[in-house]
């Protein structure tokens, strides 16, 4: 018997989906597939394409490779548009003239941006965010930009905005609607993340409609609007919304919807039986769904009903949780209180820059919809309450008000969740998935992730899923192992109070009291940095050497061809001319390539190992010190000039910045730690994207925590306000030496904060308060600690011996000699081997 022969018309998100679906379920492989993409690549990640200007590969992104689908026999062309269905004779056509046959057909073409009938629109360097070629093309005219404007203050147009500002341009959005998100928020939640995101000094421009894009004068066009104003940019990205890709069904014949969109019914089938529709290009019941989790649901109905099981598309829940610009947003259900009889409960603190709305039923006893902004923390124990139907507490507003629902997020209200209760809607992933995967043994969260694929997509419910998880390990009679490694039977924090409580000062002496066999390489860095964080001793000592990765045992951080950097410290981004010709003349005479760093510093890449002694000799003889850029420690203190310099400055900025630098320079921590401070609101020090961020007001300092401009980027939080120098100094001591003590292994404050029971409000009753008397004792902690200070590259050049390690060869003083550099941008580079793929320069 013959295959039948399926075929996939688009390998996105949704179409991979539906592959993977029907591979793992056609046992008796009685189907062939084959799929065509009019892009160069098979599918890859679009929740997370912003990541792709965070240090994100197109690697990274992707969500299979060729060796999967050659594997289970699936044949696949790249860059090929179909453009043609023959349904009488079942075949397809594509650009090239390639003709493909098929038994059942799947359209999985997804959308396109709509990009509004301006006048001007179609001119080089206006762009739109929708795939990796766009982002490649932003990212080019960037190159050649100081301004951007975003069209559309959706979803997409503000992660465009996010793309545009990590490029290092002042960004605007501009939106038509009266208010941020229109579809997902409501006034009161989309006026704060308005103010949030203009505090980052993003521009926002809402109920503005463009008449048409000319030439500028400041910049290289200027979009004029229907009120008589204007605003002037150098690139402009389209993000106003998404139509649904059915050009090719429309060409065929199959019903569409009025405005768009290929008709399908419960099965996902088009009027044409044997064609199939899903994602975005698919219209349900007149309803076009935006989001990837209700694609995935049409993927497994179509991949059920084509294999003859029973299976129905019912429409799915768009509620969403996601961080924009470093804003955790929130919004489920009905946001906007639109059911009859739908009552509310609002809470909004100002200071905080929290907003929670709660829409219950008439009868108080049901959740409608929720919007939250600033703080989401309660997220998905809403949406498990809303999505089965969960009968409310008789105070519904104890859920969204600071500390009365966080008892109801934990482990224990897992249990009143049904089995059939959704955990993962981006897989689908039951609440009896996940207790059934647990009882078959996958104990770990990697092993349950690789199992169900539970919060492997947006990443949306992996606290629940790591929740749900403790949960049935602890009523299945299993210990929830939290052990840093097989060689210690301790967390880290139970580690640091050994370490601190015992005065323990080598990785030995507690290996062989508290431990076992003999370390491994995670426990080995791990006892390395809580011993660095206490003591503060010469990491290069004896004792200590062989704890340490490869940055921290040269000193530097190694890159990706073989040499390393050298990041000499330059305290809140001030530095004197004279130092300043000096690092030039370093960077010239060793033929280093340099940048100014993020952080206020001068990078200098390129020094083979055997020259890192040299240059620092040479800068520490000049008055520089390690700006230890190498270690899980406190890296830099961002500053702006403050009222030095600044007609809107209010307090010493600058000045503050270098003080506190000095004071925390070679702490260590389980993670690097960055610091801002900021003379005023302006917030030109991005204070509130740090670990530990400073704003001066006319009434003292504010203080912000748990900020991260990294991987995971978050907004920090207000933690106090009109601070004094002192005080404010007692608070960041006490703060920084409970997050060295408390945080798990690698976690940033950020993750730290986020997981910390009782969260901010309990933070702030340990550190302000001093709820548990260990006030006194942070600080003597932290002042001993950085008493111990010592410019590590100081020391070492001080001593022969460490000296030795700075060869290539052990019984030799010769260099490497095979590293070949290319000139780019006037600088040298490493020469990069692998063929590149040139894109076409965006044309002025």
């Amino acid at each position: 018997m013959s295959k039948k022969r399926i075929l996939v018309v688009g390998n996105g998100m949704v179409g991979h989906r539906f592959i993977d679906t029907l591979i793992k379920a056609d046992e008796k492989d009685n189907y062939s597939l084959r799929t065509f993409s009019e892009e160069p690549l098979l599918a890859y990640d679009r929740v997370q394409l912003t990541q792709y200007f965070n240090g994100k590969t197109k690697q990274d992104l992707a969500l299979t490779d060729s060796d999967y689908y050659h594997q289970h026999g699936v044949d696949f062309i790249l860059n090929d548009k179909v453009t043609r269905i023959e349904a009488g004779s079942k075949k397809v056509i594509t650009a090239s003239g390639r003709e493909a046959y098929y038994d059942k057909l799947v359209l999985a073409t997804g959308s396109y941006p709509f990009v509004p009938p301006i006048p001007g629109k179609d001119q080089a360097h206006c762009l739109v965010y929708r795939t990796l070629d766009d982002l490649d093309a932003i990212r080019l005219s960037a190159k050649k930009s100081k301004v951007g404007v975003v069209i559309g203050g959706g979803l997409l147009g503000l992660e465009a905005a996010n793309a545009l500002k990590s490029l290092g341009m002042e960004t605007h959005v501009v939106e038509f609607a009266p208010r941020l998100m229109a579809v997902q928020l409501d006034d009161g939640g989309a006026a704060l993340l308005r103010r949030k995101i203009e505090a980052l000094g993003v521009g926002v421009h809402t109920e503005k409609a463009t008449t048409e894009i000319i030439k500028g004068e400041d910049c290289r066009y200027r979009l004029n609007f229907t009120d008589d104003t204007y605003v002037e940019t150098d690139m402009l990205v389209f993000s106003a919304g998404i139509r649904p890709q059915d050009e090719l069904a429309r060409q065929s014949g199959l019903d569409l919807g009025q405005r768009g969109g290929i008709v399908i019914n419960d099965q996902c089938q088009t009027s044409d039986p044997d064609i199939y529709a899903i994602g975005e290009c698919a219209l349900w019941q007149q309803r076009i769904f935006g989001l990837v989790a209700p694609g995935y649901a049409m993927a497994k109905v179509a991949a059920a009903h084509i294999l003859g099981q029973e299976a129905a598309f019912t429409g799915a829940d768009m509620s969403t949780k996601l961080k924009l610009l470093g804003v955790d947003v929130a919004s489920i259900g009905d946001a906007h209180g639109k059911t009859s009889g739908a009552q509310s409960y609002t809470y909004h603190d100002e200071i905080e820059q929290v907003y929670k709305r709660l829409i219950v039923s008439s009868d108080n006893k049901k959740i409608l919809g929720a919007v939250l902004v600033g703080d989401v923390s309660a997220y998905s124990h809403l949406l498990q309450l809303m999505l089965n139907n969960m009968t409310l507490p008789e105070n519904p507003a104890s859920l969204i008000l600071p500390n009365s629902g966080a008892g109801a997020a934990t482990g224990a209200g897992l249990e009143s969740l049904p089995d059939l209760a959704q955990i993962c809607s981006c897989f689908d992933v039951s609440k009896a998935c996940i207790k059934q995967a647990v009882a078959e043994g996958n104990t770990s969260l990697s092993e349950l992730k690789s199992c169900t694929k539970a919060s492997t997509g947006c990443g949306g419910c992996s606290a629940l899923v790591k929740q749900l998880l403790d949960s049935e390990l602890l009523a299945l009679g299993h210990d929830v192992d939290n052990n840093l490694c097989e060689h210690f039977a301790y967390t880290r924090p139970e580690l640091v109070d050994i370490v601190r409580i015992k005065k323990v000062k080598t990785f030995d002496g507690l290996l062989k009291s508290h431990g076992s066999g003999l370390g491994c390489e995670i426990c080995k860095p791990t006892v390395g940095s809580i011993l660095a964080s206490f003591w503060n001793e010469y990491v290069l000592e004896e004792p200590h050497m062989g704890l340490q990765d490869t940055n921290d045992r040269y000193l530097g951080n190694m890159q990706k061809d073989g040499t390393y950097s050298v990041v000499p410290r330059i305290a809140g981004g001030e530095i004197t001319p004279d130092k300043l010709i000096f690092i030039g003349e370093i960077a010239k005479e060793f033929d280093l390539y340099t940048k100014i760093t993020g952080g206020q510093r001068i990078d200098l890449f390129g020094a083979q190992l055997h020259e890192l002694p040299i240059i620092w000799r040479k800068l520490v003889d000049a008055g520089f010190e390690t700006g230890q850029a190498y270690g899980k420690s406190v890296r830099t203190v961002k500053a702006c000039v403050g009222e030095t310099w600044c007609r809107f400055g209010i307090n010493d900025s600058l000045g503050f910045a270098i003080d506190i630098e000095d004071r925390y320079k070679g702490l260590r921590a389980p993670n690097k730690l960055k610091f801002a401070v900021s003379g005023c609101t302006r917030e030109c020090a991005e204070a509130q994207s740090k670990d530990v961020g400073m704003i001066a007001t006319e009434n003292g300092w504010n203080l912000y925590v748990g900020g991260n401009g990294g991987m995971r980027p978050r907004h920090g939080d207000l933690f106090a306000t009109n601070l004094d120098d002192k005080t404010l100094i007692q608070y960041i001591d006490r703060f920084l030496m409970f997050y060295i003590r408390s945080a798990e292994k690698g976690q940033r404050t950020s993750v730290w904060l986020e997981s910390l029971e009782g969260g901010l409000e309990y933070l702030k009753q340990v550190i302000i308060d001093d709820k548990l008397g260990l006030a006194q004792e942070l600080e003597t902690e932290m002042a001993y600690s950085i008493s111990q200070y010592q410019c590590e590259w100081k020391t070492t050049l001080d001593n022969p011996e460490k000296l030795k390690r700075f060869q290539h060869f052990i019984n030799s003083k010769q260099s490497d000699p095979h590293l070949i550099y290319e000139i780019e941008r006037e600088q040298r580079k490493p020469s990069n081997n692998d063929q590149r793929i040139k894109i076409l320069e965006v044309a002025d």
